[in-house]
């Protein structure tokens, strides 16, 4: 089978079309004809050498978390699953055993990690991995929920937000981004986004953003958003500067979520604010298999339409990383097979 490797780590020119043995399944695990899978910023970072996940050592490397097709093979024991179903991956991969494996909730797992190997025609995954998709959803839709989608609804959980709250999602046109903005919409809240880009803010307008602020700098930001309202809550992807930012502008006893570290790894904040506010921070990473299994539904009964700003064949997988390091789309980029 053909697989888009990493084989250098030095952007997207490093992505190499390979030919590898198409995987047999083990006990427990499935084999999927790969149609689609979305990329991310992780995988961004690890082709950029930006991961200590991945070291020149372990090249030629095969990413891709949100893998959506059809089962090809299950191997011992499988029972949730057979061959000819549509599927989407949870790309969790947890221990099963510790706490939180036990009590919930399974992000929170001792020994959380990720799959990769998406980026490929063919995909062996642990089967209860595996979500069942209805015909009325499609695998280039579905690829799109894992990540993106499922980290911004665990993060809208965490912050409680309600129908009429305000939520402020600086950097509202990535995709974590985007995503927010969608299932703010349907929880029932209203949202103030940022962008440098007067254009993709404009396609976010139409996606259900309810206030739309161009620019990047905090100082100016700060300001937009507070002629705007309070914010409820604020869902951060960003950190650096925006937590900061964030905090700010929150109302007393307001949340911020904070799962990523697109404009900065290292952030600073004014502590009395934080108590004296009774303002919470809460760090957050990916979602559950339950999250999963509630966006197909919300897909299939027509609540939610994932943005996706391109495809892509498995032979332009370096093409699709491009767009994705110049920052040129709004939603979702996914390779097809």
């Amino acid at each position: 089978m053909r697989a888009a490797a990493f084989t250098e780590l030095t952007g997207p020119d490093g992505v190499t079309i390979v030919e590898r043995p198409t995987p047999e399944p083990g006990p427990g695990e499935a084999v999927v004809d790969v149609e689609a899978c979305a990329i991310n910023r992780h995988d961004l970072w690890i082709l950029e050498g930006d991961s200590a996940m991945v070291e020149a050592d372990d090249l030629p490397f095969v990413s891709g978390l949100d893998v959506a097709g059809e089962v090809r093979t299950v191997g011992a024991g499988v029972t949730g699953v057979e061959p000819g179903d549509g599927v989407v991956l949870c790309p969790n991969e947890t221990c099963g055993t510790c706490r939180f494996c036990r009590d919930g909730p399974e992000n929170l797992c001792e020994s959380f990690s990720l799959h990769h190997g998406g980026l490929a025609e063919a995909a062996c995954v642990e089967a209860d991995r595996l979500v069942a998709l209805p015909e009325s959803v499609d695998t280039t839709t579905a690829a799109a929920l894992p990540t993106a989608y499922m980290t911004a609804y665990r993060m809208l959980r965490l912050a409680n937000v309600g129908p009429t709250d305000l939520v402020f999602v600086p950097g509202a046109t990535g995709g974590v981004g985007v995503a927010s903005v969608q299932l703010a919409d349907v929880f029932g809240a209203r949202t103030i986004g940022t962008s440098s880009s007067a254009a993709k803010l404009e396609r976010v307008d139409s996606l259900g953003l309810d206030h739309a602020v161009q620019g990047t700098d905090p100082d100016s930001l700060r300001t937009a958003v507070g002629n705007v309202g309070t914010p409820d809550a604020v869902l951060n992807h960003l950190g650096g500067r925006y937590t900061e930012l964030g905090l700010d502008v929150l109302r007393r006893g307001g949340r911020m979520i904070v799962c990523g570290r697109t404009a900065d790894s290292r952030s600073e904040i004014d502590v009395p604010d934080l108590f004296l506010g009774h303002k919470r921070i809460t760090g957050s990473t990916m979602g559950t298999q339950g999250d999963l299994r509630t966006l197909v539904e919300l897909v299939a009964a027509g609540d939610l339409t994932p943005e996706i700003a391109g495809t892509y064949p498995l032979d332009g997988t370096r093409n699709a990383f491009a767009a994705m390091r110049n920052r040129e789309s709004v939603g979702k980029l996914v390779v097809t097979n």
